[in-house]
């Protein structure tokens, strides 16, 4: 699916007003080769809650996992796909390049130590725009940074080995790759954010009044090549609206713009729509209703293996085909 916007589309240029509904991100989700690989890096290593253990919707034979803070609150909550013997992405623009978590102030020495006693290799230590940040690679080549903030009050979940006073908070944000970083930027603006500061190749956005997962960087590398989608890729970016109501609201601002929009589309934990963006990012809207405890309770949320309804009469047969993970 290709926006019908051009990258030089006067309708944001000329001042139309812009969607207020947008509140940062709702989750990320990515592409993946093992489950249980998969399971373990996220729940073991880094200490975050399975919350939701379902299918792909569009192809039950595939897990789709969902990792986050103690309920999966919009704006913590990582998903993937384990597609088995899928072959591994390659980096380069048109992607959500890094996955940013946000930690506690002066926890970064332990995430250091501890994600090296995992074996995880290539930690990087950098400042950026202020922040101290650690970037690291998930098992499938996945990019990801902790960055500290001292503002954030979020909670972690304490069900880990991880020390609350270290716990990861939930998305910080995202850094995209792309060729031409403009009309991304057009986009994010007249998504509600705004423009804070560039750095080098990298211009920030944040949005102001929403969660905490609340800045978009974008990195400019036009002599990059383009990236290959595969284990270790994220499939697709969400941002967060409280409802269904301001859902359609965000729906037809976009629609008027130029976009090419999907109808709503029902994910039993969230409603959906999905647009791809000038830079090849896609992109999607998703409610913060009605959460991940619609079918489990919060006590035993992503214990049991969760099926949409149109599944239901096939379970034991997607049962059978899905890897064992715990």
């Amino acid at each position: 699916m290709q926006s019908s916007m051009s990258k030089q589309d006067p309708r944001i240029r000329m001042g139309r007003a812009m969607i207020s509904e947008i509140k940062g991100l709702h989750h990320v989700t990515s592409l993946a080769a093992d489950a249980g690989e998969n399971n373990r890096f996220f729940t073991k290593t880094l200490g975050l809650r399975r919350v939701k253990k379902t299918v792909n919707f569009d192809a039950p034979e595939v897990y789709h996992l969902y990792y986050g803070d103690a309920v999966g609150t919009p704006g913590s909550v990582m998903t993937y796909f384990p597609y088995g013997m899928i072959q591994r992405g390659k980096r380069g623009i048109g992607e959500v390049g890094i996955t940013e978590f946000a930690i506690p102030q002066g926890s970064l020495p332990y995430w250091a130590e501890r994600l090296a006693a995992a074996g995880i290799d290539r930690l990087d230590h950098e400042t950026s725009f202020g922040e101290a940040r650690l970037l690291f690679s998930g098992p499938d080549g996945d990019g990801f940074a902790l960055v500290e903030s001292a503002t954030d009050d979020r909670e972690p979940w304490t069900g880990s080995d991880v020390p609350e006073d270290a716990g990861i908070l939930g998305f910080r944000g995202a850094r995209f790759q792309l060729r031409d970083a403009a009309a991304t930027g057009e986009l994010l603006e007249f998504m509600g954010y705004q423009k804070a500061e560039a750095e080098g190749d990298v211009t920030r956005f944040i949005i102001e009044g929403g969660n905490a997962a609340d800045r978009i960087d974008l990195q400019a590398l036009p002599g990059a090549h383009a990236a290959q989608q595969g284990a270790g890729s994220v499939h697709h970016i969400a941002f967060a609206v409280e409802n269904r109501d301001a859902q359609l609201n965000v729906r037809k601002a976009l629609m008027d713009t130029g976009y090419q929009v999907t109808p709503v589309i029902d994910r039993d934990y969230f409603w959906a729509i999905y647009f791809r963006t000038p830079g090849g990012v896609l992109f999607e809207v998703a409610t913060n209703e009605p959460g991940f405890d619609r079918d489990e309770d919060t006590a035993h949320l992503g214990e049991a293996l969760k099926l949409p309804a149109r599944y239901e009469p096939l379970r034991d047969k997607i049962e059978g085909r899905l890897p064992v993970i715990t």
